[in-house]
């Protein structure tokens, strides 16, 4: 299955989406590039790992902005149902139709009363404002909204951190993934007009399913290298300096190097190159020092036991990678 030439993401061609992708500032790879490319014309949803901090949410919102379309996100966490991620029945609204038609509106009704007022009434009860099950009542939640959204561009559908829900509810995800579509027991099966585009991300705090797997193209997002991420970098915080910029790339990558708990990602990165140019005045191009690192190692480190290992020596080895670090990349080649 593949999207029809009326469909914007259809007609996109793997140069048009690079240049989609630079437009919108966000650095990708040949390789992310063709993977993202297949997903959209093959209507696959993309399944993308790797590290927190590696730009994984990212890429979600910028296909959304880049294609001019709504981005619908479902932050996954432990617990989730497939009632919170796709509809509930808004419940107020059922009593209060239950309770006009017995007559009882004016007089109010005890909580204990009307719950059971809806839990016992029929498909049709609420005659004169037919079912309280059907679409009156219906709030619709991120994947329903996601399969119904009518007319223009289909969204994108962003299933982030699908590693932190549990193992029923990636089951339940089975046929969105396949069909584009789910049940519900009240209403039927609702199938997506256009599909949208879904993007999951994991970070493999867990293994998922080979089911879940056999219905997505895979992308794994690894730290980027240093020329990557100092373009990353340069675009993202371009009133940093573009020294001060190799040396902050320098130093992150120096720390990746390091056994830590929570090694830095790119988001990271980031957080430490804006709060270094905001500390910095008029002495913009200054180098890095060893006090200026050690006061902002909490934009890097987010763990009590990696900021403890930050020690005399290892501030020194920071800042000679960062000296070794020129405008465009090490010096030392």
């Amino acid at each position: 299955m593949t999207r029809g030439d009326d469909d914007p993401f259809g007609r996109v061609s793997e140069a048009d989406l690079a240049e989609r992708f630079e437009a919108a500032d966000y650095v990708a790879d040949d390789r992310t590039v063709t993977t993202v490319d297949l997903a959209l014309r093959l209507e696959r949803p993309l399944l993308v790992e790797g590290p927190p901090g590696s730009g994984k949410t990212e890429l979600g919102k910028v296909l959304a902005e880049a294609f001019d379309t709504e981005l619908i996100r479902l932050q996954c966490y432990e617990g989730l149902t497939a009632e919170n991620a796709l509809y509930e029945w808004n419940y107020t609204k059922q009593l209060l139709a239950v309770q006009a038609d017995e007559g009882s509106v004016a007089g109010g009704t005890a909580d204990s009363a009307a719950a059971s007022a809806v839990d016992e009434s029929p498909p049709g009860a609420a005659d004169r404002h037919g079912s309280v099950f059907d679409e009156e009542y219906l709030l619709e939640r991120p994947l329903l909204r996601a399969l119904r959204t009518e007319g223009g561009t289909p969204p994108v559908l962003l299933i982030d951190e699908i590693d932190r829900a549990d193992e029923e509810f990636e089951a339940f995800l089975l046929e969105l993934l396949s069909d584009f579509q789910v049940s519900i027991p009240e209403l039927g099966t609702v199938t997506a007009e256009r599909p949208p585009v879904v993007i999951l991300t994991s970070n493999r705090t867990r293994g998922l399913s080979d089911a879940l797997k056999r219905r997505c193209l895979y992308l794994n997002v690894e730290p980027p290298s240093f020329e990557t991420e100092y373009e990353i970098v340069r675009r993202k915080v371009p009133e940093l300096d573009a020294a001060v910029a190799a040396e902050v790339c320098a130093v992150v990558a120096r720390l990746r190097e390091e056994a830590f708990l929570k090694r830095p990602g790119v988001a990271e990165t980031l957080d430490w190159a804006r709060a270094v140019a905001h500390l910095r005045h008029d002495d913009g191009d200054k180098p890095l020092s060893g006090e200026e690192i050690e006061r902002t190692i909490g934009c890097l480190l987010k763990e009590v036991e990696d900021v403890e290992r930050v020690d005399a020596d290892l501030l020194e080895t920071l800042r000679a990678a960062a000296a070794e670090a020129g405008p465009l990349g090490p010096t030392a080649e």
